[in-house]
């Protein structure tokens, strides 16, 4: 028998289970930070509403912003700031090699089955350019009010969870470079990105570099 994936992966995402985000727009203001000051063409993947499109597109209009997405509709109803929209999975992108100085992934990889984790990270170290930059955010598994609650990050649309050290050493064993971990969340609006006890934020922001 057949598994369609790319339809579960659209099912799972058009369901309308997943909460509103609150830290959505914070969290792109937080990456625009991390991107090199020459980058320009940008590939979001997964980007839903495309609002991290037009907080980015504001804060810098020489972006060329690209949108990636397995549901058509999200696609179809993207704001203009996005120049290119792409219907399709991050584990085999129809995607040239090297096309983009940044790729983002906010929120994102908790969604992807165990078995695309590894493919999906390969797609995004073959689609940057050399000396391009990946960032992502996560949920992360040591936060210590998940802990104390007894709460986990797996829900049904949350099919993987990943831990800080581990998603470091599998981005480098994709190649990448000069891997570096940040807080991300809510609590980073209060303690920024840099506090050094990375389990009282509940996501954490990866930067990796191809070079």
């Amino acid at each position: 028998m057949t598994i369609d994936v790319h339809g579960e992966y659209e099912v799972k995402n058009t369901t309308g289970e997943e909460e509103d985000d609150p830290f959505a727009e914070d969290r792109y203001r937080q990456l625009f930070r991390f991107l090199p000051r020459e980058a320009r063409t940008v590939l979001d993947v997964g980007c839903n509403d495309g609002r991290g499109g037009r907080i980015l597109s504001g804060l810098d209009r020489n972006l060329d912003m690209v949108g990636l997405d397995c549901v058509q509709a999200k696609l179809d109803a993207l704001p203009a700031c996005y120049k290119r929209r792409i219907y399709g999975l991050s584990n085999r992108m129809p995607v040239e090699d090297g096309a983009f100085d940044v790729v983002l992934a906010g929120e994102f990889l908790e969604h992807l089955y165990p078995s695309d984790v590894d493919s999906t990270l390969w797609e995004f170290q073959r689609v940057l350019k050399i000396g391009g930059r990946l960032l992502l955010t996560t949920p992360n598994p040591n936060y210590f009010k998940r802990r104390l609650e007894g709460s986990s990050v797996y829900c049904s649309y949350h099919l993987t969870q990943h831990f800080p050290r581990v998603l470091k050493l599998r981005l480098m064993m994709q190649g990448f470079s000069r891997v570096r971990i940040y807080g991300s969340g809510r609590v980073s609006r209060v303690l920024g990105a840099h506090f050094p006890l990375l389990n009282v934020y509940g996501s954490y922001l990866v930067s990796a570099d191809k070079r």
